[in-house]
């Protein structure tokens, strides 16, 4: 009976150590890509317009006063407390209709869905030009309410500003602040609507060759990024939930098995 009840408690004691003891699984962003390594990465996707998108579209010549036609008026937000007022110039913007198109000064209605800046701006200048509007037209054209939304397990939840093309997903998450120590690296989701239709996509952000051909690897406005966290803080979100593994209660465990033991003896 002794030698049960030293197995007994030399199990227990085993148990309790390697539940306080274990090492937490790897979280290594993109493992294999080592120093001097080269990888494919999925062909670059700019950002194209969709309805609802806000538009800033300003057009520069030689002669700005001609140019000025084919720009929307600028106009003044006033701020101010306490007696004081500040005016901040605000860039009026083109808003994209469901339709797809934008009502631009002389030109009319222009349908815009589904082209990048780069095109739109090449399409308003070789218009200007061939209508001789313009002989020297420069458009430029930039995103003004592109955002992505990061959620779940990071830093700083919110909704992040998309201030370039070919922003990844790893960048966005930068914004965030990064992943906290309890989130899923290798299941990380984002949400994407397509052709009216919400589409998931599932990124293992260890795995280099997976996250860089994914097709949400370049985020798009209007994605939606879910950081799942593991079962650990899951189990947080209960007053007892992990209990189960903390070290005092395999101490209690053992305590019992201990005095259980000594029982029987008797």
């Amino acid at each position: 009976m002794k030698i049960t009840k030293k197995i007994i408690i030399a199990a227990a004691s085993v148990a309790m150590l390697a539940t306080s003891c274990s090492t937490p699984k790897d979280i290594t962003y993109m493992q294999g890509f080592e120093n001097g390594a080269t990888q494919a990465v999925r062909i670059d996707r700019r950002i194209t317009i969709q309805p609802d998108d806000n538009l800033s579209i300003m057009v520069s010549s030689k002669d700005q006063a001609l140019a000025d036609v084919f720009n929307l008026a600028v106009t003044q937000r006033q701020v101010g407390s306490g007696g004081t007022t500040i005016g901040y110039p605000t860039v009026a913007t083109y808003t994209v209709t469901p339709a797809g198109e934008i009502n631009f000064p002389v030109l009319g209605r222009i349908h815009i869905a589904g082209m990048t800046r780069d095109q739109i701006a090449a399409m308003i200048e070789k218009e200007l030009i061939s209508r001789q509007l313009l002989k020297d037209a420069v458009v430029t054209v930039n995103f003004m309410n592109a955002k992505v939304a990061v959620l779940g397990d990071v830093f700083r939840p919110g909704e992040y500003e998309i201030d370039r093309d070919n922003l990844t997903i790893l960048q966005a998450i930068s914004k965030a602040g990064d992943l906290n120590i309890t989130g899923l690296r290798e299941n990380v989701l984002v949400v994407r609507e397509e052709n009216g239709k919400d589409v998931a996509y599932r990124l293992n952000l260890l795995n280099t060759d997976e996250l860089m051909n994914s097709p949400a690897y370049y985020v798009q406005q209007n994605d939606v990024i879910y950081v799942e966290p593991n079962d650990t803080k899951k189990r947080q979100s209960t007053t007892s939930g992990n209990t189960v593994l903390t070290p005092s209660f395999w101490i209690s465990v053992a305590s019992l098995l201990t005095t259980v033991t000594a029982l029987i003896i008797r």
